[in-house]
């Protein structure tokens, strides 16, 4: 498991901790037969989630890490990561993101802090049973979006240069690039 991902699961670890010690708290207070909250109850209250905030002109901002295909926010939250935006920026698994989800409800992505990475070269092969693309180095298959695929117009057979995390696994890939096969 790479860094970025354990720092993830570490910090959703740590949210589920707080939970239950909010939880064990309202639950003391309705056995004791305490229903309100007082003001200094209220205060000690934690309403946001780490690495998440709020800013009224910008909106409610959460930090998460990429995981191949989608955004895993500090609580476990799946964010649907745009194909175009995944494969223009090359994200890579592990990557850390920032999403900023605007007061009109759009969603903003920025990549904050990007994972170290190692290129590969491999095959372009395609799934005969899914019709996906994946990647084929030493035996390993790296599965990568069909946006990246499209965009650099691969077709099977053709060498692909990946960007994959440095020392560690991944299932996924991000296309660096094509080299179109001589055939």
């Amino acid at each position: 498991m790479s860094d970025a991902k354990l720092k993830a699961v570490h910090s959703v670890l740590e949210n589920i901790r707080k939970s239950l010690e909010q939880v064990e708290g309202m639950v003391k207070d309705i056995e004791e037969g305490k229903t309100e909250l007082s003001d200094e109850d209220l205060a000690k209250l934690e309403t946001t989630p780490v690495h998440a905030g709020t800013d009224q002109d910008r909106g409610r901002i959460i930090e998460g890490v990429f995981d191949g295909y989608q955004m895993i926010g500090p609580d476990g939250t799946k964010y649907s990561v745009p194909a175009n935006y995944s494969s223009k920026s090359k994200l890579v698994e592990g990557d850390l993101l920032k999403l900023t989800i605007a007061p009109d409800g759009s969603f903003i992505y920025k990549q904050i802090r990007p994972i170290d990475r190692e290129r590969k070269m491999g095959k372009l092969v395609r799934d005969k049973e899914t019709g996906e693309y994946r990647v084929l180095v030493d035996k390993k298959l790296f599965k990568v979006l069909l946006a990246s695929v499209t965009y650099y117009r691969g077709d099977v057979g053709d060498e692909v240069v990946i960007l994959v995390p440095n020392g560690g696994t991944s299932a996924w890939a991000a296309i660096d690039n094509i080299i179109k096969s001589a055939a």
